[in-house]
């Protein structure tokens, strides 16, 4: 349910950005820069020299009710009578290939865990249970004892789904709202009425899930100051833990997407605009920013010591719409927005025989380059920036400013960058650099990058 989006090849450095809004960078390099591996590594090879001791786990479940008219997710409406226990199967499969070559000679142990899609409540209760035997069971993650985050909507956030994830030991629940105005929410193809929202936000609190996210949008056709207010207010009667504001995007081959008309000037003012209303608007009612797009309520349970530490590697996933990521090659299966090829890419995965997912097949070497780049437009896009001293302990003794001098330069003639003199222990960006988070993490992306995703061929 998250409003993730493919980021359209990023212009030339050192060009100053049209538009705050290039793309959302939630991971790096992004999935239409992987190739197909001709070499197919094995799993074991590629885990034999990486550490075991906190990984994350990710099980991807690739179907919604619904597709929102701004959704480009690897995922398809609906499913056939019996592919989601196909799906499953081949979940399993998959995941017992995964752990075997994770090998026996030392402990693994997951630090997190979490369940996205798609929409994995769109499975039944039955279902999702036998997904927290997969994850548990199969891969060993213990998730009484770890934090599990758990994407749903409104419509399938139903009582008993809820029950099995909370006596699973779910930690966060993040329901997908976007709008709590009806006419809204249909302007986004979301179709969903407010009384049905809100029942589910009762549901939810009535579980007792340690955590609850409530995502919304802002920049919707008809939207005002007024309506989005409304929906932050409609939201923060709930009292979640964790608000989402995303801005939103209109990407190809989405719903949306065939309406589009080109840039547009106003739109992004309006939505940047929108963005500090609803930052201001949570930052004086107890929330604080922890990025661009995630608050958190100040008095809000932690996630564990690993939350939100998006540098790391270590990252599991099963699924076939799941990465996968070591230090030196991030990788997943193939990768499409259209229905007609995401449909394919799962009747594949189902068909896969337990061998199959013994090897990796579509992804991206990470050199030196590539992981300083990495760490650095993850760590910069979060309100608590980058530790300087570490940045050098993982890369040899350099710094941020010994490898990226030209672009934060750039950053700080646009005040976009606090104080990065030589004696600084972070680099944080300034409030109107988060406010451009979407155009400072493009502009990070690396020549080799840039280029691959020009390449991409959309399907």
């Amino acid at each position: 349910m998250t409003t993730a989006t493919t980021p359209q090849p990023p212009r030339t450095a050192g060009t100053k950005p049209t538009s705050p809004y290039q793309s959302y960078v939630y991971a790096y390099p992004h999935k239409t820069a992987y190739r197909p591996l001709t070499d197919r590594p094995r799993l074991s090879s590629l885990w034999a020299a990486e550490p075991k001791d906190a990984l994350s786990l990710y099980l991807h479940v690739p179907f919604c009710e619904i597709r929102c008219g701004f959704c480009n997710l690897f995922t398809r409406i609906g499913a056939p009578d019996g592919l989601t226990g196909a799906y499953l199967d081949a979940l399993d499969r998959q995941a017992t290939a995964v752990r075997a070559a994770l090998g026996e000679r030392e402990p693994v142990h997951f630090a997190t865990a979490a369940f996205g899609g798609g929409t994995p409540t769109f499975l039944t209760a039955a279902e999702l249970d036998r997904l927290c035997d997969i994850a548990e069971h199969r891969m060993g993650a213990r998730l009484g004892a770890i934090p599990l985050s758990v994407e749903a909507s409104p419509a399938t956030a139903t009582a008993d789904r809820l029950e099995v994830l909370a006596a699973r030991g779910t930690t966060r629940l993040s329901l997908g709202v976007q709008s709590f105005d009806d006419t809204e929410a249909r302007a986004a193809v979301r179709p969903q009425r407010r009384a049905d929202v809100e029942a589910a936000l009762g549901r939810i609190r009535d579980a007792r899930v340690p955590v609850l996210n409530i995502d919304l949008i802002y920049g919707i056709d008809g939207q005002t100051e007024h309506t989005w207010l409304r929906s932050l207010d409609a939201a923060l009667a709930w009292r979640p833990e964790e608000l989402y504001l995303y801005p939103l995007y209109i990407r190809p081959l989405t719903g949306l997407g065939r309406r589009t008309t080109g840039p547009d000037p106003a739109w992004d003012a309006q939505r940047l605009r929108l963005y500090r209303l609803g930052r201001d608007h949570l930052l004086a009612h107890g929330y604080e920013q922890q990025s661009m797009r995630m608050f958190r309520r100040a008095d809000a349970p932690p996630q564990g010591a690993d939350d939100y530490a998006c540098q790391t590697d270590g990252m599991i996933g099963l699924g076939c719409g799941a990465r996968s990521y070591t230090a030196g090659l991030h990788y997943s299966f193939d990768y499409a927005v259209g229905m007609h090829e995401i449909r394919g890419i799962i009747d594949d995965y189902v068909a896969r025989p337990a061998a199959d997912f013994a090897h990796a097949e579509y992804g991206r070497r990470i050199d030196t380059d590539e992981a300083r780049r990495r760490h650095l437009l993850q760590s910069l896009l979060q309100a608590e920036g980058l530790d300087i001293a570490d940045y050098a302990n993982r890369f040899g003794g350099r710094t941020p400013r010994d490898d990226f001098p030209a672009e934060l330069s750039r950053f700080a003639d646009r005040g976009w960058l606090q104080d990065h003199g030589p004696h600084a222990a972070r680099l944080r960006l300034t409030p109107e650099g988060l406010a451009h988070s979407d155009a400072i993490g493009p502009e990070l992306f690396s020549p080799a990058v840039r280029a691959a995703m020009a390449a991409y061929e959309r399907k």
